[in-house]
């Protein structure tokens, strides 16, 4: 089993740590507290190049760990974040760095991704390149190691960004498409299927990044529990991924798209 985000290092120093200047320490403070108020446990919380994440591989913004807390949240019902993409995103551009292009698996796992999502008559369709009628855009871009990272979304907008790890060359496409499709899908909304018990799928011992009715919400009709292969949103993913989605990641795509 590879862990999607095992490979970024934290080079910010220990928790509610900056880098440089005063500026964006405080703006990560003030993130990290509105995260720990939206339920996410310090322990799973952590400051990368001045880029505050949870769950390992998942980027919050200032105004994504805003909206987390805003009123009527709290109460709504795979596991999503309370940020969804709105309405008047209908097709979202997923545009490859040219480095990206570069690494031939990458980016058949990018085609393949996509024709995930198209695949299931969703509201919003995917795109590759800046092709016309997008009416938002997320940047492909790579990353070190043999995972990935993203985020979620803020403003009805999907995640701008999502990085996939050159490492992947050396796996299989399918693998790729998995990974990219992991990481598309934090960029929508949704949190990792096992983010009560990382272990479910990383092995190790039992990690809960934090359960909160703002922040890991269930998705009516998907298992409320996790099992290895039961998801293409597990926490960590293993070199005999297929790529495609299970009938529980039909389901909840169906029920938020």
């Amino acid at each position: 089993m590879f862990k999607k985000a095992a490979f970024v290092v934290v080079s910010c120093g220990a928790l509610l740590s900056g880098c440089g200047g005063t500026e964006p320490q405080s703006e990560n403070e003030q993130i990290i507290s509105n995260l720990v108020e939206a339920g996410f446990p310090s322990s799973d919380i952590m400051v990368v190049d001045d880029k505050v994440y949870v769950g390992l591989d998942a980027h919050v913004t200032y105004d994504a760990s805003v909206e987390m807390l805003q009123p009527g949240n709290e109460s709504a019902e795979q596991y999503r974040t309370t940020n969804l993409v709105g309405t008047s995103v209908t097709k979202i551009c997923v545009v490859p760095t040219s480095q990206f292009n570069s690494y031939s698996r990458l980016s058949q796992g990018l085609d393949a991704a996509i024709e995930n999502y198209n695949s299931l008559g969703l509201r919003i369709t995917f795109a590759r390149g800046s092709t016309t009628g997008c009416t938002a855009t997320i940047s492909a871009k790579t990353m070190s190691g043999t995972g990935g990272s993203a985020g979620f979304p803020s403003g009805g907008k999907p995640y701008g960004t999502i990085n996939i790890g050159t490492g992947l060359q050396s796996y299989s496409v399918d693998v790729n498409e998995h990974v990219i499709t992991h990481e598309l899908g934090h960029a929508i909304g949704f949190r990792h299927s096992d983010y009560y018990n990382r272990s479910i799928s990383c092995g190790g011992s039992a990690t809960n990044e934090g359960a909160s009715n703002v922040g890991a919400i269930l998705i009516p009709g998907t298992p409320d529990t996790a099992t290895v292969g039961g998801s293409v949103m597990n926490s960590c993913f293993r070199s005999t991924e297929s790529g495609e989605w299970t009938s529980s990641d039909r389901t909840a795509l169906n029920y938020l798209y």
